[in-house]
């Protein structure tokens, strides 16, 4: 049974779709409340986006999820972090700040930005410039002794 979208989490989707240029489609908005309905920032995989707009009964293929989120990384709603070269996140907030990779969970959350000091950057290569600085920080459990 799929529950029908209110109209606050209805405008809430429409405004942030639009704002990035895009046009809000059924499938469009689906995922844009599960990133966005309750106004809290979010890491996700592309997998644990499938499965929370299944669980909450729409219909959405993988791969439409997959090119959604490009889509919504495209239009500057959402950055994608890469954590290795197999594994992405989409993270709603989307101004530079560091994140922790939990390594024993897989997890991606933010780090604290007050506390990261980056002091110099080296020069970039002849004709290129520095377009983004991604920081993450792996982090597992020390072993015990």
């Amino acid at each position: 049974m799929t529950r029908a979208m209110n109209a606050t989490e209805t405008d809430l989707g429409t405004g942030w779709l639009t704002r990035g240029g895009l046009r809000p489609t059924r499938q469009r908005l689906a995922l844009a409340k599960a990133l966005i309905g309750d106004g809290r920032d979010r890491h996700v995989t592309a997998e644990s986006l499938f499965e929370a707009v299944q669980s909450q009964g729409t219909s959405v293929s993988l791969a439409t999820v997959y090119n959604t989120l490009k889509a919504f990384c495209d239009a500057g709603l959402m950055q994608e972090v890469t954590v290795d070269g197999s594994k992405s996140y989409f993270d709603t907030k989307t101004h530079d700040h560091p994140h922790f990779f939990w390594e024993d969970d897989g997890e991606l959350t933010d780090a604290p930005a007050d506390q990261l000091d980056i002091a110099e950057l080296p020069d970039a290569p002849d004709g290129m410039e520095i377009a983004k600085v991604d920081v993450v920080i792996r982090l597992r459990r020390k072993a015990t002794a």
